[in-house]
């Protein structure tokens, strides 16, 4: 895939400016489509909680870390009502600031606000249950997701969990010009995961989204 972005510094600051222009709201976040916040949120919470609870083998609902944040839209209403304490990382400050504000009260429950990019960042080892990744693996080259991966899985506590929920295209990798990204298809996504050490264990399609957008899946890795 790195052969299709022209360089990888262009490719990053192309991003960051992307998103230095887009309003800090839930439709800025999605890209016009805030409508489908609550199917999205719904659909999120339905497969995080098949893994969380008490038990062998079950994740614990400590700490998450929602990666490529934005204002909080998944910590609000997924990740703060499952869990004690969630940091967030996003590369923008605008939208961690606005974060703040939009979290309202259970804000005092974020610890840690990271304004950082994907590829630079490294997960604080052993701390983290769920580490969510959303609508933002296609601003990482093939390289970088790997090895951005590989960290996650060493933030992981016992039992803990990646989860990858991101548009999957049909065939091969397409490149978005307007906000410097791509789209994977799951072969590529899945052969990533492999990459980085990690297994699938558990993978879905996201229901009831606009037809006109790429279909989304969601895999859960240890």
């Amino acid at each position: 895939m790195v052969d299709t972005v022209e360089d990888k510094t262009t490719f990053y600051s192309k991003a960051e400016r992307y998103w230095q222009e887009v309003p800090p709201t839930v439709d800025g976040m999605l890209g016009g489509y805030g409508s489908i916040s609550s199917v999205d949120i719904n659909g999120s919470r339905k497969f995080l909680q098949k893994f969380l609870g008490e038990g062998k083998g079950k994740t614990g609902t400590g700490c998450a870390l929602d990666c490529g944040a934005g204002i909080g839209r998944i910590t609000k209403r997924l990740l703060l009502p499952l869990f004690r304490t969630v940091d967030l990382v996003d590369v923008t400050q605008e939208f961690l600031d606005k974060a703040k504000s939009y979290l309202g009260e259970e804000a005092q429950r974020v610890e840690n606000y990271f304004c950082c990019g994907l590829q630079d960042f490294k997960p604080e080892p052993g701390r983290y249950d769920v580490i969510w990744i959303q609508w933002v693996i296609g601003h990482l080259t093939d390289d970088h997701l790997v090895e951005f991966l590989r960290r996650c899985r060493g933030g992981l506590r016992q039992d803990g969990l990646i989860v990858v929920k991101d548009n999957v295209a049909y065939e091969g990798v397409i490149l978005d010009e307007v906000d410097s990204s791509v789209c994977r298809d799951l072969p590529l996504v899945r052969t990533l995961a492999q990459r980085a050490g990690l297994q699938i264990v558990c993978e879905e399609r996201q229901e009831n989204f606009p037809e006109e957008i790429y279909q989304v899946h969601t895999l859960a890795l240890r």
